[in-house]
């Protein structure tokens, strides 16, 4: 498969469909908050290594977490009962993000500053979201992604203290499933997100959801 070539200013994407096996279906383009709604809307997200050009990528086999079927192991659950937590939305989304950024420097991250401008911007517009966990009164850790319609994209996660990624993960899950959220979209699998619930859903059940969830006057 080719890979495609997008152009600044052009707001525009090749049909999803057309991705290469490993995921990878363009390259360049603009991190505009009007390209990232766009993308995101069609189960495409950028991924590429800061100060190198944009890749744009649209796995056919998504990871997920149905927000109503989180896993909460016996032991988080205990950890829940016994510590003082307290989940916030949007405590400062540049400051987690930043933080996300910060604990994967060391082993190589996507999250540049090119990124973090696009994305303070979407979250400026009300779509890319930061949900925080208080141990008591010290950030034990949070997570960012973009919510549009009823459907949320996990970007990254940070914990500062033991388990507080998983926290924020478990509460941001509950409470999508209190708005009637039809997925948390992991993108790839990773052995924390499939000790947390994760599961694997083909394209055409993906681009149901996505459609409903996103572009219902689609359906």
């Amino acid at each position: 498969m080719p890979v495609f070539r997008l152009k600044k200013g052009e707001i525009s994407f090749p049909d999803p469909r057309l991705a290469r096996e490993d995921g990878l279906l363009a390259v360049g383009g603009d991190l505009s908050a009007e390209r990232l709604l766009l993308a995101y809307t069609h189960g495409i997200f950028p991924w590429f290594n800061p100060g190198e050009e944009i890749l744009w990528w649209c796995p056919h086999e998504r990871y997920l977490i149905f927000p109503e079927r989180i896993h909460v192991s016996k032991s988080m659950k205990k950890y829940m009962r016994t510590h003082e937590l307290r989940f916030v939305i949007n405590r400062d989304f540049k400051d987690t993000m930043h933080r996300c950024r910060l604990k994967r420097e060391q082993e190589g991250t996507w999250i540049g500053d090119e990124m973090e401008a696009a994305y303070d911007k979407l979250h400026k517009r009300g779509f890319a979201v930061s949900a925080e966990v208080y141990e008591g009164e010290e950030l034990a850790g949070g997570l960012y992604g973009v919510w549009i319609g009823r459907c949320f994209f996990g970007e990254s996660m940070f914990s500062d203290k033991e388990n507080g990624s998983k926290t924020a993960l478990i509460a941001l899950a509950r409470l999508l499933q209190r708005r009637g959220a039809f997925f948390i979209d992991c993108q790839f699998y990773t052995e924390h997100l499939a000790s947390m619930g994760g599961e694997y859903v083909g394209w055409e059940e993906y681009e149901k959801l996505l459609i409903r969830g996103t572009r219902p006057e689609c359906v």
